[in-house]
């Protein structure tokens, strides 16, 4: 079913910028637009959904959407948003780059809708032939330095420095901006608030040099209620790509995430009704403890990235570490095994120990220090405070063998209720 595509931005709570005339001109025509990608690296992460999203959600309401991957522009990098120049990367890493992006948008653009189905073009291809003569002289003339300088991306470089090539960024994004306009009928460029300035150069180069009416659209940058930077944890981005960021860490990271987040995120990452968002969200409100929107938000996004196989492998192993026995933390496999317990403190234990057999107390003091004594861990113990491999230990005197080897290699120890250990026996 087609959508107002401007009104599910604003009830989405997306829109940040539009440009006059934009919105008369979805209900004039079938709207083509783009979303230009930076290849910085060979994955995209969860920050670059919003705008993947956006491209879906215009696609889904009747209109033509084109993902641009910046071979080119990726050579110079975006200063918007930036306070120091980025490295700049050898064409050998920019091609895998630029593959490693296409490989992932085409996995959620539908490219075989007909007259709307998505289109994916790289900016190289009609800028490696494009010398520097002929492109100062061909574009370069249309926009003026003070208005160049005017933009936010410059000025807020300026007291630092800022490079000729990353000056000349906004002119080559204005160029695609013109290119799509003239041999794609594209006249709406979208982007993340920060991108405001480059569109609205390029709405200025076509007005200039083809005398034609072009408009852009910015949506907002989604920030977490704390006011950090969304989409990084301690380990850095979480990516789309499985190889970077499991399938397992990709849930975890949406279900761990706040209940004032979480009331925003599910409209922005998701493409859940209006009804079904405010069904969920006062359910969530009865009763916060059940994480209903978490839940729903982890789900959708699973689903949407990895699949739903990956998404109900997620979920049986979250409910394994709190609910699972050893039976079903050996039936995992290695790498289920080591991403559920990825960031819980890990110990190097000797094989030949094991084998001979050591105490518990032995075990959480002396060969791991989860205690510093003896006499703490036999105080937990008889406190009932310890488990060993989901099961609690009745007593001091246990002694721990290969037999209670889960994977005949690791040893799981519970200190209270949420403090987990794992032994590497090597």
């Amino acid at each position: 079913m087609k959508t107002d595509f401007i009104e599910e931005l604003r009830w989405r709570g997306l829109l940040q910028d539009m440009m006059p005339g934009t919105e008369e001109l979805f209900k004039k025509e079938t709207v083509t637009a783009y979303i230009g990608f930076d290849p910085t690296a060979d994955s995209l992460h969860i920050g670059s959904l919003t705008q993947i999203f956006t491209l879906l959600r215009l696609q889904k309401a009747g209109h033509k959407p084109i993902a641009l991957v910046g071979g080119a522009t990726g050579m110079v990098g975006d200063p918007s948003g930036k306070s120091a120049e980025r490295n700049l990367l050898d064409e050998e890493a920019l091609n895998k780059n630029v593959n490693g992006i296409k490989d992932q948008l085409q996995k959620f653009l539908d490219f075989n809708a007909g007259a709307n189905g998505a289109e994916l073009v790289n900016n190289y291809d009609w800028m490696k032939d494009y010398s520097f003569i002929n492109f100062i002289r061909d574009i370069g003339k249309h926009l003026t330095v003070s208005y160049m300088m005017a933009k936010d991306s410059v000025k807020n470089r300026l007291e630092n420095g800022m490079s000729f090539t990353e000056f000349s960024y906004q002119l080559l994004q204005a160029y695609d901006f013109y290119y799509l306009y003239k041999h794609k009928n594209c006249k709406l460029q979208m982007g993340g608030s920060d991108q405001w300035g480059n569109i609205t150069s390029g709405t200025e180069l076509v007005r200039r040099k083809a005398s034609g009416e072009a408009y852009g659209i910015t949506t907002q940058l989604i920030k977490k209620a704390d006011g950090t930077k969304f989409g990084k944890t301690e380990s850095g981005n979480i990516w789309l790509d499985r190889t970077k960021t499991s399938p397992y860490k990709f849930y975890q990271f949406w279900i761990n995430t706040t209940d004032v987040d979480a009331k925003n995120w599910i409209k922005v990452f998701t493409f859940l009704s209006k009804e079904e968002v405010e069904t969920l969200t006062a359910e969530h409100e009865k009763d916060p403890g059940k994480r209903v929107l978490q839940k729903a938000l982890a789900r959708e996004l699973t689903v949407i990235v990895h699949g739903e196989e990956d998404h109900a492998a997620a979920v049986e192993a979250s409910a394994i570490l709190f609910n699972g026995t050893i039976s079903d933390l050996s039936n995992l496999n290695d790498e289920l095994f080591l991403d559920i317990f990825d960031g819980v403190p890990q110990h190097d234990v000797q094989r030949a120990d094991i084998e001979a057999g050591t105490s518990i107390t032995d075990l959480l003091s002396d060969k791991t220090k989860i205690f510093p004594s003896k006499g703490e861990a036999r105080k937990m113990i008889q406190g009932g405070g310890i488990r060993l491999n989901k099961e609690k230990v009745e007593s001091h005197e246990l002694i721990i063998n290969t037999s209670q080897l889960i994977k005949n290699k690791y040893i799981l120890i519970q200190k209270g209720k949420s403090n987990y250990y794992l032994c590497n026996v090597n």
